[in-house]
């Protein structure tokens, strides 16, 4: 009596070959425009649902915002409404840096200083951890809105 088995569909590849290629498919099938957990200042709580990390990470980061521009008095002509969008990213370090910010050309026009103190007010911010996704840090780019207008 012969028996055979077979314990692989191919038992010349190695074990790491087979993880290496679990890992390639698990990457492929992840969606990369999402993340697991959003990037949080020292107050939010890290336990909460994403929902509410994200309105905790918004709140902070408006509250601090609002806190350094109150410092500095921007002052624009009459009947002006305009809205200068911040566009920046939190690497896997927690580190901000602003990549681009879009507003009306009026405004550097009436403002020189407003890209730096919005630079600065960033920059200021209290320590933030990253967002993670599959519990490994990640850059996450965000565009927010920052409404000017005259009284």
């Amino acid at each position: 009596m012969v028996l055979c088995s077979v314990a692989s569909c191919n038992p010349f590849v190695s074990k790491e070959q087979k993880t290496q290629e679990l890992v390639d498919k698990e990457l492929f099938e992840m969606d990369w425009n999402t993340i697991d957990n959003y990037p949080l200042f020292y107050t939010c709580d890290e336990t909460v649902s994403k929902e509410q990390q994200r309105i905790c990470f918004e709140n902070e980061l408006v509250s601090h915002f609002s806190k350094t521009l109150k410092e500095f008095e921007f002052t624009i002509a009459p009947d002006v409404d305009s809205t200068a969008y911040v566009v920046f990213v939190i690497n896997t370090f927690g580190k901000i840096k602003v990549l681009d910010i879009e507003k009306d050309p009026a405004i550097l026009e009436q403002m020189p200083e407003f890209d730096g103190v919005i630079t600065q007010s960033l920059k200021s911010l209290p320590e933030i951890d990253p967002a993670l996704k599959k519990g490994i840090p990640v850059t996450t780019k965000f565009r927010i809105p920052i409404v000017l207008h005259s009284n």
